[in-house]
């Protein structure tokens, strides 16, 4: 390779910096501003440093350094086991033997072979001494980059001489959240966006962390799984701090979380030093890797992890002083510790965690009063089966647990829809039982009987009252004859189920309160008072979120997405929550509900593979949402062209009312497209006895069109879907053109302000049979997409949320809706996921 040109432009000499951190995507690291001071700043003889934490890129920067210089290149490096060779890193760059007796010497023979060329030294905290001693003078004549992992062990005041003939001094920044998210994304494309979340944030911007964890997320791992070439890069650099340093990342690593500065004591300040802790104004120290303290923590002897538990336990308060004792094998210590901390926890969701904690610690008996305690909280907090596990039945056989644990055990199973088994938990509850007891198994045995005879069930309510008055005292039976009543609709329902909840909340029966808010959302949806079921779960959401009840609170989110789907409002809005909901660990209900309300909206705006692959994914349907998914992959079917699919048998389980008529319609449609212009579809018989006045009215149009309208008028106020496929029926099936073209026009009107992209074009299909070819919005002459806007509707149209694309590309959620919006207008398109249909067809 020929020697550098001495005639480049001359530059003053660059002082030491530390680089931004630049917003680059994941293709483009280290920073293109990073290897661009390093060039400026050896466009003239001196030494350049680039430090920086284990994995964070210096050997990358180095390399692009070699690749942008015009001239010779002389690499070598360090190496960790030959650390005690004199001048080697020197002598492996370039390749001879060298003076390795006197610093001078070493350096003249250095000079006289690099010249003009660039030197580069790789790990210069592995090198001997003799060679940081000449670095300094081999500087005064020649271009040399190194590279400094931090921390390290560089002998004497060997730092403070490099720094004092540093040219430059470039300290590699951390990799941003979004270029690590992309990075992620590319070697792990079906990782999901809680996952690609918690990866970038253990990973702490650290590129060799990133995708060291990703690769196992790619393989079926978790991101626990730990890299062991990456855990060995991380050990080594740790194995550099000082003692107290050590512990105090180790201490970070057991934590989990930030923490005072002066929990960890006097290691501290080298952690701050060499970057590995940062530490805000506030004084909370937070490790810029949290894997990197993971790491800290797991080489921790066993004697020493105990004894950190234990010193952490004393400084931390109680709720986690508990597990960090159980952690240390103090278990009888952690019980006495959460049970005191669970009487003082302000939340729900808190309290269930500290008992059963304390229930679950090896070797420890719980008393009965906290088995009690924590099957209650296990239950108010939404988590039947911890309840089950605690309450065992042979749990039940103690004496001090008896009828109260058995109507517990009742209660949880009939939670998880076992009636069945709840009435046998139930059946040894004798009547001489405490009142409080009574009440909860009459409300278990109760509702055990709802669930396969309604009639039965309003019959014995009837007798209850007559014993227990009405309205019992007992805020879990009154919820359950409540129950009874919306179930068989009673007048007044309603009133009964939202009285019942306000009683149980003000008598401290959390369970009670929460399962009527439930039971008054999903009987209100069930007869399509879509509108008050949404607002009364988003209300009941955000009790639960201010108790930490996560079960209930996403169960109530996922009801009141499936809501709004239905109802055909803010498809997008919908698509991006209940996409963003169901990336997280639910309940199976709350799961089935949010994948519903995604694939329902997608279909519509016409991402029709999304919906269906979203669909498809979904395992272990709970009963409680297998009609609603049966129903949402025969509409899926109906929008995508497969009307054979739409009609074929699905789920024989029974279905509320609503869905049991959107099944009736569906396959009306489906029979109508394969062909069976006047055949029933699905027949009367099949599903439900009560079919709602709007399905009613839309089955009996089928039979008489001029009837559509006043069925589109029904479905008015309830679901804008259903009144646009109305509209569409009667558009279809009049021959008249002066009574098909209003009520087309009309559908299309409705269609396109909603954004149901695939009524919209059968709905203009059949305006074109009418020969009505009337102007609508479409792309604006000239105006082509830009690569990046392709790029993020494509993302978009596989059901990708705004954070999730941002992650991807590398680029803010600001611009990548400002690229959603440039594409709408070009496109002419009113929602984000019409404009994603209509990018899936020009791109093939």
């Amino acid at each position: 390779m020929p020697e550098a040109s001495t005639d480049e432009p001359v530059a003053g000499a660059v002082p030491s910096v530390s680089v931004g951190r630049a917003t680059v995507g994941a293709t483009a690291w280290p920073p293109a501003d990073l290897v661009a001071a390093a060039v400026e700043a050896l466009r003239n003889p001196g030494l350049v440093v680039i430090a920086g934490a284990p994995g964070t890129g210096r050997s990358t920067v180095l390399k692009r350094l070699g690749e942008t210089f015009r001239g010779t290149v002389f690499a070598g490096g360090a190496l960790a086991m030959l650390r005690g060779v004199p001048a080697l890193p020197l002598s492996r760059a370039v390749r001879v033997r060298l003076p390795s007796h006197e610093a001078p010497l070493l350096a003249e023979a250095v000079r006289s072979r690099v010249r003009h060329g660039l030197l580069l030294l790789d790990d210069l905290q592995w090198a001997d001494p003799l060679t940081i001693a000449a670095l300094p003078a081999i500087a005064e004549h020649c271009r040399i980059a190194v590279t400094l992992r931090t921390p390290h062990r560089l002998p004497g005041d060997a730092e403070q001489v490099l720094r004092a003939a540093a040219t430059a001094w470039l300290n590699v920044p951390a990799m941003p959240a979004d270029a690590a998210a992309a990075l992620v994304r590319q070697i792990a494309p079906g990782a999901s966006s809680t996952v690609v979340t918690d990866l970038v944030r253990r990973a702490g911007g650290v590129p060799l962390a990133v995708s060291a964890l990703a690769k196992h997320v790619a393989q079926g791992g978790t991101p626990l799984d730990a890299d062991k070439g990456l855990a060995y890069t991380v050990a080594g650099a740790l194995a550099d701090l000082n003692r107290p340093a050590r512990t105090a990342m180790a201490a970070l690593g057991l934590l989990g979380r930030p923490v005072t500065a002066t929990v960890l004591g006097e290691g501290i300040t080298e952690l701050t030093a060499t970057g590995l802790v940062e530490v805000d104004a506030a004084g909370i120290a937070a490790p810029v890797s949290p894997y990197t303290a993971e790491v800290a923590a797991g080489l921790l002897e066993p004697a020493e992890r105990v004894a950190l538990h234990r010193r952490l336990a004393g400084l931390v308060p109680p709720r986690e002083a508990a597990r960090h004792l159980a952690a240390a094998g103090a278990a009888g210590d952690a019980y006495q510790v959460a049970v005191r901390a669970a009487r003082a926890a302000t939340s729900t969701g808190e309290r269930a965690e500290l008992l059963l904690l304390a229930c679950d610690l090896p070797g420890i008996t719980a008393a009965a009063d906290v088995r009690l305690d924590a099957a209650r909280a296990a239950l108010a907090a939404g988590r039947p089966g911890s309840c089950l596990r605690v309450l065992t039945p042979e749990a039940v056989t103690d004496p001090a647990i008896g009828a109260v644990g058995a109507v517990l055990r009742g209660e949880a199973l009939l939670q998880q829809g076992n009636a069945a088994a709840a009435a046998h938990a139930v059946a040894a509850v004798g009547d001489d039982a405490p009142g409080d007891v009574l009440g909860a198994r009459d409300r278990v045995r109760l509702l055990a009987t709802l669930s396969t005879d309604a009639d039965a069930a309003l019959t014995r309510a009837e007798e209850l009252l007559r014993v227990h008055g009405d309205a019992p005292a007992h805020p879990g039976l009154r919820a359950a004859i409540a129950a009874v009543r919306a179930g068989t609709r009673r007048p007044g329902w309603e009133y009964g189920l939202a009285s019942a909840a306000s009683a149980a909340g003000q008598a401290g029966d959390v369970l009670a309160a929460r399962w009527s808010a439930w039971l008054l959302v999903e009987t209100l949806t069930a007869d399509a008072r879509l509108a008050e079921a949404s607002n009364a779960a988003a209300a009941a959401a955000a009790a639960c979120a201010g108790d930490l009840a996560y079960s209930w609170q996403t169960r109530f989110i996922a009801a009141q997405l499936w809501c709004d789907a239905l109802r055909g409002e803010e498809i997008d809005e919908v698509v991006r929550r209940a996409g963003d909901l169901t990336d997280r660990t639910l309940p199976a209900v709350a799961r089935g509900y949010a994948v519903a309300a995604a694939s329902l909206a997608e279909a519509d705006g016409g991402l029709l593979a999304p919906a269906r692959a979203r669909l498809d994914a979904l395992t272990g349907r709970p009963s409680s949402t297998g009609p609603v998914l049966d129903w949402v992959t025969r509409e899926a079917a109906w929008l995508d062209g497969q009307p054979d699919h739409a009609g074929a048998r699905g789920t024989d389980l029974p279905a509320p009312p609503l869905v049991d008529g959107l099944r009736r319609i569906t396959a009306r449609w489906a029979a109508y497209d394969a062909g069976d212009v006047t055949g029933p579809g699905l027949a009367a018989g099949d599903a439900g006895d009560r079919p709602l006045a709007a399905v009613a009215a839309t089955l009996d149009a089928w039979k008489a069109p001029d009837l559509f309208a006043a069925a589109a008028a029904a479905w008015h106020d309830l679901a804008r879907r259903e009144e646009v496929r109305c509209l569409l029926a009667q558009g279809m099936l009049e021959e008249d053109a002066e009574l098909a073209v209003p009520a087309l026009l009309e559908a299309e009107r409705l269609a396109e302000e909603a954004g149901l992209v695939v009524l919209l074009g059968r709905t203009r299909r059949a305006l074109r049979r009418h020969a009505i070819r009337r102007d609508t919005r479409g792309r604006r002459a000239g105006d082509e997409l830009t690569d990046r806007e392709r790029d993020v509707l494509r993302l978009v149209a596989n059901g990708e949320p705004t954070r999730r694309i941002a992650g991807q590309l590398g680029i803010s959620r600001e611009t990548v809706e400002t690229h959603i919006r440039s594409g709408m207008r070009k496109l002419g398109a009113r929602t984000r996921t019409e404009a994603a249909a209509l990018a899936i067809e020009e791109l093939g």
